[in-house]
């Protein structure tokens, strides 16, 4: 720890999941605290998230809370016991296809559980807020790459819908109680420890298992990949920026601007792999977006966000750390 610089405690939600641990990890190693929240629920095996956090169990700098963020008292208790600098907030239900399936839980967790989150922050004097929002808002914008600026408001799935209000009810506490905040739009983050449910990790574990790959469309469709490494950097830039000024309200791209499609992923990972992709090729799926393609001048002007890492040397060190881990996936 430098000297003179005060140690900062981070109140990570979604503390366990792939995001948050790897945030975790970056946070201890810069010498504050942690103090993570996560439900350990069974969007996938709980066992997966129990894995991205025993190394943290026995550091003093990190505690564990074992709640949901819809639980009033539970997010009370954890800031009457912390003093929190600030908070970066990632729990939420994930994935487009899912929200379709159960849109009213997707509310209640991403949008009610976040309302928790604002008030205590309010009630304890917290005043600032870095969170995750996502590049589904931007649904299908024909115009790209995708601008921050942008009119986002035809959402295409319930997942995009309460991402957007909590950019809209983060700004209502930025001007009624002075919060510092910044909603990063993330685009499609992979990388080590990424979920399973997600293209890059199922399309692994298929192909290493000899199994067919379902390609949605006709391989066109095209994603801004992010690499875990680049996300977690933009994060903890964007941590420090609401941290060292105020009056903040920034909406920031976090992306690689670098889009790849669909049919050049699957091949990426087969070469990677070293397995030929046999292919099933079906129908678009309701709630999918044609191409997601982020501008990131304003993050790197803001907080000197600049992601590193190609898309191929990503996914070599995904399929490396797969193989090591592969049994929490099967």
């Amino acid at each position: 720890m430098k000297e003179g610089k005060r140690m900062k405690t981070y109140l990570i939600t979604g503390g366990a999941g792939f995001i948050g641990s790897s945030l975790t990890k970056k946070v201890l190693e810069n010498a504050n605290k942690v103090v993570a929240i996560d439900n350990f629920c069974d969007f996938y095996n709980p066992k997966i998230k129990e894995n991205n956090v025993k190394e943290f169990l026995n550091n003093e700098n990190y505690k564990l809370y074992r709640a949901d963020i819809r639980e009033k008292e539970a997010v009370k208790k954890i800031f009457e016991e912390n003093k929190i600098d600030v908070v970066m907030h990632l729990a939420a239900m994930a994935g487009v296809r899912p929200s379709i399936e159960n849109p009213v839980l997707y509310q209640d967790v991403n949008c009610m559980g976040t309302q928790n989150i604002l008030e205590e922050m309010n009630s304890h004097n917290c005043k600032n807020l870095v969170m995750a929002s996502s590049s589904s808002v931007y649904g299908n914008c024909k115009q790209v790459p995708f601008k921050e600026d942008m009119i986002v408001d035809f959402a295409i799935s319930p997942y995009a819908a309460t991402k957007k209000a909590n950019e809209v009810m983060t700004h209502v506490y930025h001007k009624l109680f002075n919060m510092n905040v910044i909603m990063l739009r993330f685009f499609t983050v992979y990388g080590p420890k990424q979920r399973p449910d997600l293209a890059i990790n199922k399309f692994t574990r298929l192909m290493l298992e000899g199994a067919s790959i379902p390609m949605f469309g006709d391989g066109s469709t095209s994603r801004d990949y992010t690499y875990i490494d680049d996300i977690v950097d933009g994060i903890i830039k964007s941590c420090e920026y609401t941290l060292n000024n105020s009056n903040v309200y920034e909406i920031l791209n976090l992306g690689n601007s670098s889009p790849v499609s669909l049919k050049e992923m699957i091949n990426t990972i087969s070469e990677v792999v070293g397995v030929k992709a046999e292919i099933e090729q079906l129908p678009m799926q309701p709630g999918d977006v044609e191409r997601t393609f982020a501008d990131i001048s304003k993050a790197k002007d803001l907080i000197g966000y600049n992601p590193k890492t190609s898309f191929k040397e990503g996914i070599e060190n995904f399929v490396e750390w797969y193989k090591i881990n592969k049994e929490l996936y099967i």
